[in-house]
């Protein structure tokens, strides 16, 4: 089972994910990927995924994540992977969660080539979030997405 996400908060909203994947046969696999960027004073994300993996489900592999992109002072993201194992006979389990702003080594190669500073935190924002985006097997959701994720960040006064 794969489960991605993608998301995007701007000032004063809260957004909420939770996600609960329960192993309960042998051998099955679980993959969740969420990926969100934050911008504007008093934006807040929350991120809760829960992981059971039961008694019967040996031979399982599961991993989930939450990646946030943080645009500007004053938002905030809270992240909660959770992993809970039943039995000692997996292929393997894993949880991580990380949160972080612009790399300003990714700014500095896009400006050397022309690019003005708000164009390069636009573009690494846009490439942030179509990592999920680009997995979605049906050409013309993909493409919608894209262009509401380009749409909102367009209309951001300064990706800061």
């Amino acid at each position: 089972m794969y489960s991605a996400g993608a998301y995007f908060a701007d000032a004063g909203r809260h957004v909420e994910h939770r996600v609960f994947v329960h192993h309960i046969a042998p051998n099955t696999v679980s993959d969740v990927l969420y990926k969100g960027t934050l911008h504007g004073q008093g934006t807040r994300t929350v991120w809760v995924g829960d992981v059971l993996i039961g008694r019967e489900a040996s031979g399982t592999k599961s991993y989930e994540a939450n990646r946030n992109l943080v645009l500007s002072d004053g938002a905030r993201a809270d992240s909660i992977p959770n992993l809970e194992i039943e039995t000692g006979e997996i292929e393997g389990a894993g949880h991580a969660s990380a949160t972080g702003r612009l790399d300003d080594e990714h700014l500095f190669y896009l400006q050397s080539r022309g690019i003005s500073e708000n164009e390069a935190r636009r573009l690494v924002a846009l490439g942030f979030l179509l990592d999920v985006i680009g997995k979605i097997s049906v050409p013309e959701l993909e493409e919608r997405l894209t262009a509401k994720v380009t749409e909102l960040l367009d209309a951001l006064e300064t990706v800061r």
